[in-house]
């Protein structure tokens, strides 16, 4: 893909944020068109960016610095961005997140969450743990802001348009990787025989890597699920996503949290966001939030993420962002200070 001119700063009207550098290289394969970098930042500004245009849109995208994960550090990516770009009037989160599987929801690796209020609350809520240990006791800090409308209106636009055509996301990320060969390794679709959902009461032993030697699949060991049909093998989830500075690697504390709250969804950066850069967050699946992590399927889950959001941008007509408010404006009461 050839460098188009950079639009302006003034332009962009996107910001989209990555928390790692698989998340990164997603983004920006899915763009329509790469434009070149900034020529300048604000002096404050830490970040590195990728600017492109999706469908009719100009974005901004931005990683998290390498080794930096959480709350704190989205704030500070979300925030420089403002001060480069303020004229950004939606916000996105993309990215990967761990599934937290139910008899309610059924859901599997390289499935995609979206940040959905569900009764009245914000799509993503934060919590906290006390130590990082299975049958952990954890503590909900409340729901978090949300998303703007038109973004909200075009998620159940996007859904319904899927339940009448069906979705082509499988097939986008497949054509993507063809044209990216050396991608091909990564972030194609591992094979349905690795998504293993362990029984909750089996831990991975802290000291060993493999999981199919040390853990095994017996099927004692194992969730009894149904064999999804063609049509269902990327599904589309929307609900709650929990967010927290440490990661869910409890099976007890996840179905837990899965039936109080119905949480389909967790991760680390949201929570940092929703009250300095109001935005909509879409997760692909990489692992059930418990001990049996690896990341096998994160690149395809990223992929996923990624392609669901280029769809749902394409839904969005120019105008309707450009008659929201920038979000320095929001969040400031109207002074333009991030």
């Amino acid at each position: 893909m050839s460098k188009q001119a950079l639009a302006g700063k003034d332009n962009y009207t996107v910001g989209w944020i990555s928390a790692i550098y698989t998340e990164y290289v997603a983004a920006q394969v899915f763009l329509d068109a790469k434009h070149e970098g900034p020529k300048y930042t604000h002096q404050h500004d830490n970040n590195d960016y990728t600017l492109g245009r999706m469908g009719k849109h100009n974005i901004v995208i931005a990683v998290l610095p390498d080794g930096e994960y959480g709350i704190s550090a989205a704030t500070s990516v979300a925030r420089d961005m403002l001060y480069s770009f303020p004229n950004i009037r939606a916000g996105l989160m993309v990215g990967i997140g761990g599934g937290a599987p139910s008899a309610k929801h059924d859901i599997r690796l390289g499935d995609i969450v979206v940040s959905t209020p569900r009764e009245g609350k914000g799509g993503v809520f934060q919590y906290d743990f006390g130590k990082t240990i299975q049958e952990q006791e954890f503590q909900v800090k409340g729901f978090l802001n949300q998303p703007p409308t038109f973004l909200r209106t075009a998620v159940n636009g996007l859904k319904a348009h899927y339940e009448v055509e069906g979705h082509k996301l499988e097939e986008d990320i497949v054509n993507i990787l063809k044209k990216r060969p050396r991608l091909a390794k990564k972030y194609s679709r591992p094979e349905l025989s690795t998504d293993r959902l362990y029984q909750a009461g089996v831990v991975h032993p802290p000291t060993e890597e493999d999981c199919r030697l040390s853990c095994g699949n017996e099927l004692s060991k194992l969730v009894s699920r149904l064999e999804r049909i063609e049509d269902d093998n990327l599904a589309i989830h929307y609900g709650l996503i929990a967010s927290s500075n440490q990661l869910m690697k409890d099976a007890l504390a996840r179905d837990k949290l899965a039936a109080d709250q119905n949480v389909l969804c967790f991760e680390m950066e949201a929570a940092g966001l929703m009250n300095h850069f109001p935005c909509l967050v879409i997760r692909g699946i990489c692992d059930y939030s418990d001990s049996h992590k690896n990341k096998e399927w994160q690149g395809y889950a990223a992929m996923a993420a990624a392609a669901y959001t280029r769809d749902l941008l394409y839904r969005i007509p120019p105008n309707k962002i450009e008659a929201e408010k920038k979000i320095v404006d929001v969040l400031s009461g109207g002074s333009g200070e991030p």
